[in-house]
């Protein structure tokens, strides 16, 4: 027989264990399906976090998954490959394994896809990083570049120079004609220099970054690098519930109440399931948020049902 679940997670980073550790909590009979691919994997510290300011994500994955196990919260590495809503949702994983739940909880995060630039990838996390916040203060005054991949890179190049006041921004494959005149003005009150030229590879040193050579050879001394990858949602079972989606400038996300519930009844999302900017702390938040409104939900719905015996 299929084994019935009050909710199943899918997702076991921030978002998903904290849904998991309040179900559990609230004595909800609860299933975590993590495919073990957290977004900030190549990050060797999480900053930000009060009380876990500078954890290295897996330590803090590992707690997480610890903690919600002493409530009975069942954790299973697998992946959810189709879901079906009827009276309740048929969840169907990878491994062959199918459970049923009355509610969902969708935790599945985005994927960075990153500029094809030769050494970016390789670098990522380490001395190649995409938030300020997140590295900022550990990379503090050194000579910072940043990669356009559009015009709107200049608003991370002016949010770097918070932290360094030797920036530099490599247009790449952005035009100078593209840029407008507030963008060039803030760029000049900033400091920042504005580097025409398309970039082919960065310049790696007995393991450190080293540098930035352009297409013409032209070479820059940098030892970080900021960049803007291309958020890619992971959404697809969301819209195969048939969940309404919103366009935003870093791709298309569920349209949530403000606790996570989409427009599919029973199903919440939470964490960067919903949106590009949520960090760790917000996705946490969010998973507890989903989890609480969740757990009103059941017991409304049950005793609405007791009621009307």
């Amino acid at each position: 027989m299929t084994e019935k679940y009050a909710v199943v997670v899918i997702g076991g980073g921030a978002a998903g264990l904290s849904a998991a550790l309040v179900l559990g909590r609230a004595r909800h009979r609860t299933l975590v399906v993590d495919a073990g691919e957290p977004r900030n994997a190549p990050a060797a510290h999480m900053q930000g976090y009060l009380t876990r300011d500078g954890m290295p994500p897996a330590e803090f994955l590992a707690i997480g998954r610890e903690e919600v196990a002493r409530y009975g919260v069942e954790l299973v590495r697998d992946r959810v490959m189709e879901v079906e809503k009827g009276e309740d949702f048929t969840v169907a994983l990878a491994g062959g394994r199918t459970v049923r739940a009355r509610r969902l909880v969708v935790a599945t995060g985005l994927q960075d896809e990153l500029p094809a630039v030769a050494g970016v990838a390789e670098r990522f996390g380490r001395d190649v990083l995409h938030c300020p916040f997140c590295h900022g203060w550990e990379v503090r005054d050194q000579p910072f570049g940043v990669l356009a991949t559009s015009p709107a890179s200049v608003h991370q190049a002016l949010m770097v120079s918070q932290w360094s006041k030797d920036v530099r921004l490599f247009l790449h494959t952005v035009t100078e004609e593209e840029l407008s005149d507030e963008d060039l003005r803030r760029l000049a009150a900033a400091g920042v220099e504005v580097v025409p030229g398309e970039v082919a590879e960065l310049v790696v040193e007995a393991d450190r970054l080293t540098g930035v050579r352009l297409a013409d050879g032209t070479e820059h001394a940098r030892s970080v690098l900021f960049l803007a990858p291309r958020a890619v949602p992971q959404t697809g079972l969301l819209e195969r519930l048939g969940a309404e989606l919103h366009e935003t400038p870093f791709g298309a996300y569920p349209v949530v109440d403000p606790t996570g519930l989409t427009t599919v009844p029973g199903v919440w999302a939470a964490g960067n399931a919903i949106g590009f900017a949520e960090q760790v702390v917000h996705a946490a938040s969010g998973g507890y948020r989903a989890a609480t409104a969740i757990v009103g939900d059941l017991l409304m719905t049950d005793l609405d049902a007791v009621a009307q015996v």
